[in-house]
């Protein structure tokens, strides 16, 4: 099997694996019990705090820990008609963050919260401009994703960030996709929240990362025993946390070498189906980019067909988010960069990772070719 679906989930660390397993045997304390068990447990979870930190540059009491990204977007999002419930509240975002945000931004209008949804170009970029020209007096919360999940677009975060500062707005980064893979830093992005997900850097599933800048308030988003500076409560889960310190701290230290060979994967991969499908289409910027990330189109043919002949060749793609896939609708992010819907429905998304090599890359582009062929002569 060739897995290129990386930005779905990953393969989890060595490392990561080997560090969490006596946390489910041995070491299986709570993490709040009193004695030399649970304590145990409990310095392990510190452990990780302080390494997640230091991999985006926070500090480690600004780091809670949740059962994955779409809990910590809804939490930081939802939390906005409590805090300003007095005040009538605008909230920014674009129209090509990932459904939980999406999802959470909806729930907000219904408890009468103005919503702005930014529009992107063709290469699924926000424009800073636009932007600033949606402020309003009661602007209080701006959430741009830093690098989306279907086309793999980077977006200005740091230039929105420091203009936002500047007007006491605050601003929340979905960077599930960026953490691990690209530098992240939350002082250089000047975010106020940040949300990550330990399974998308190589990391445990049901374990999420919310970054909140000392100061900030959110409301708790779960009741109980005070874990998580009684943020959210709730017996923390030791072995999944723990795989995320160890699998941040290792993907961060080979990010550069990792990046580096994903360009090289993905640019041999467009190149090579080029030179046999002339049509193909790059959806997204082909150059500002998640490494490991491309989105081809492939006109006159299905993406979910293509996808399930390469499938039958054992060979792991998609043709959108994993949250979305079994819908029937068209990705709501290449309808927002243009496409008509029967170029949306052509596409497919390839996500190498860092165990992915390329000689696998070579297998996918012949793959892809082949089955390709296939559709097409059978259309003809």
């Amino acid at each position: 099997m060739i897995y290129a679906d990386n930005a779905a989930t990953t393969r989890i660390s060595e490392r990561a694996f080997e560090q969490m397993l006596p946390f489910l045997r041995e070491q299986y304390g709570n993490a709040s019990s009193q004695y030399s068990l649970g304590a145990r447990a409990k310095r392990a979870v510190e452990h990780s705090r302080k390494q997640v930190a230091r991999a985006i540059g926070a500090e480690p009491a600004e780091i809670t820990f949740t059962s994955g990204g779409s809990e910590t977007n809804s939490w930081v999002l939802g939390s906005m008609a409590d805090i300003y419930r007095t005040e009538t509240v605008h909230v920014i975002t674009s129209a090509i963050e990932h459904n939980s945000v999406l999802n959470a931004c909806r729930a907000l209008e219904r408890k009468d919260v103005e919503m702005t949804f930014l529009p992107v170009d063709a290469m699924g970029l926000i424009s800073v401009d636009l932007l600033k020209a949606a402020i309003r007096p009661n602007t209080k919360l701006v959430s741009i994703m830093l690098a989306n999940n279907e086309v793999g677009t980077i977006q200005p975060i740091s230039e929105m960030g420091q203009f936002l500062k500047e007007r006491g707005i605050l601003l929340h980064t979905d960077a599930v996709q960026a953490v691990g893979h690209i530098p992240v830093d939350v002082n250089d992005l000047h975010v106020d929240f940040l949300t990550a997900s330990a399974h998308k850097f190589n990391g445990a599933k049901g374990v999420g990362i919310l970054y909140k800048r000392l100061g900030r308030e959110l409301q708790p988003l779960v009741f109980g025993g005070e874990q998580e500076r009684g943020l959210r409560s709730g017996t923390e889960n030791v072995a999944g946390i723990v795989s995320a310190g160890y699998a941040i701290e290792e993907s961060v230290s080979e990010m550069d070498d990792t990046a580096k060979r994903l360009r090289a994967m993905v640019e041999a991969t467009v190149k090579g189906v080029k030179e046999r499908i002339l049509s193909l289409r790059v959806n997204g910027d082909t150059a500002n980019r998640l490494p490991g990330l491309v989105n081809l189109g492939f006109d006159g043919v299905s993406g979910e067909s293509l996808m399930h002949l390469l499938d039958l060749k054992g060979i792991c793609v998609s043709t959108s988010s994993a949250c979305s896939s079994g819908k029937t609708e068209t990705s709501h992010v290449l309808r927002a960069l243009g496409l008509r819907e029967p170029q949306a429905k052509s596409a497919i998304r390839i996500s190498y990772g860092k165990s992915n090599t390329v000689g696998e890359a070579n297998a996918v582009v012949a793959a892809i070719c082949d089955s390709y062929a296939r559709l097409a002569n059978a259309r003809s």
